[in-house]
């Protein structure tokens, strides 16, 4: 029987790199086209005309903040469906392609690469991390083959918050480009990155770019892949042609209004939202790393702001999560789309931590409702359950 867990004084959420609450405002601008503004925009009538009005709007939004053009902009369920289309979609209009990638990558990515190894259809590089989490741009270049046509890197890490080099990589693909006859295409999964760096198309070079609503106060269940214009893609779902025939399936209007919204939120006080969750992530890491036995895992020279993810000796991640929930922290173990796997974080294993180690990550990862007063419960909680486990914990 599932346990059923008491919940003591107020919530603690510090789990924004899995999923964020819908924003107040986007929700409001959502409301209207459940069940008013109703109409299919694939219909010339004027309740067609008003949602495909709706979604031109919101397209032109996550255009401008991308410093693309609308045309390039594609609505999917999500960052996974996005990256499936670009990777998938890129490999059919070639032949037997190669991919560079690296060791880190969310599954969507990696799941995807071995989905086209398996079938013949591409050959993988998966390029190794440094004990920062990031690449070397020297083991890129001598991965790149006269065949490759995909390189494919995260721009932050989901578990540990570790940033790529995307735009030094961008100008680097742009020399190598002047000398090719096939064009190496370059594609960033900016999920993580998108409410706290740079993600103008032209300043990284990148030719596409994937993301997901729900990672920045939209709703889950929809997503954008940025396609330059010029790049080759074969679709991967025939229909009714809607998304520039790329991607067919009636509009989720309502999710693309509060993602356009949520877009346009996000350069709204930035930099005060930023300031903000770069002190209450120093706050957590001073504090948390006064405990034996815990070390802080991405260096904060290569670290997005808002994640902090932490090994601590002797404990398992799981247990940590549930004595947490139990006190009302909500935390996370490795990324959310695997912690229901008991297995290691193959994102720590390619950083060169022990499975042991990696069993004991801890990962938290702040939004901007999150309070200074929310830290000092999770600093005054945390070294008890810790205390608490180690007791628990057979003697070896």
């Amino acid at each position: 029987m599932k346990r059923i867990y008491s919940i003591k004084n107020k919530l603690v959420y510090l789990d924004h790199a899995a999923t964020t609450p819908v924003s107040v405002k986007v929700l409001a601008t959502m409301k209207p086209y459940f069940s008013q503004l109703y109409g299919n925009p694939s219909e010339p009538h004027q309740w067609g005309q008003q949602a495909r009005a709706a979604i031109d709007q919101a397209r032109e939004k996550v255009a401008d903040f991308l410093r693309a053009k609308p045309s390039e902009i594609i609505f999917t369920s999500g960052a996974t469906e996005a990256i499936n289309l670009a990777h998938k979609g890129l490999v059919e209009s070639q032949k037997l392609p190669h991919i560079i990638t690296s060791s880190i990558e969310h599954p969507a990515v990696l799941e995807t690469c071995r989905h086209l190894e398996n079938l013949n259809l591409a050959k993988i590089t998966y390029l190794p991390v440094g004990g920062n989490g990031v690449i070397k741009i020297e083991d890129l270049q001598k991965a790149i083959l006269p065949e490759t046509i995909l390189i494919s890197l995260m721009y932050v890490n989901n578990e540990t918050g570790a940033i790529q080099p995307i735009a030094e990589i961008g100008a680097l693909l742009k020399k190598v480009n002047t000398n090719r006859q096939q064009k190496i295409y370059f594609h960033t999964d900016a999920t993580q990155a998108i409410q706290y760096l740079n993600c103008d198309v032209d300043f990284l070079g990148i030719d596409l770019l994937s993301l997901s609503g729900h990672k920045f106060y939209a709703p889950k269940g929809v997503g954008v892949l940025f396609l330059k214009k010029g790049t080759p893609l074969v679709r991967q779902q025939d229909g009714g042609g809607q998304e520039y025939r790329l991607r067919s399936g009636t509009e989720n209007v309502p999710y693309i209004v509060g993602l356009g919204k949520a877009i346009e939120l996000i350069n709204q006080g930035k930099e005060e939202k930023i300031k903000k969750i770069k002190e209450l992530k120093e706050k957590l890491t001073i504090g948390i790393l006064k405990i034996p036995g815990v070390r802080l895992v991405s260096h904060p020279q290569f670290c997005a702001p808002h994640i902090a993810t932490f090994l601590v000796k002797g404990v398992e991640g799981e247990a940590m999560l549930l004595l947490l929930s139990e006190e009302g922290i909500a935390a996370s173990s490795g990324s959310a789309c695997t912690s229901g796997l008991l297995k290691a974080s193959h994102v720590l294993l390619a950083m060169g931590y022990q499975p042991q180690e990696a069993h004991g990550s801890l990962r938290f990862s702040l939004g901007t409702e999150n309070t200074f007063e929310e830290i000092d419960k999770v600093i005054k909680v945390l070294p008890k359950i810790i205390q608490k486990l180690r007791r628990m914990a057979p003697k070896l």
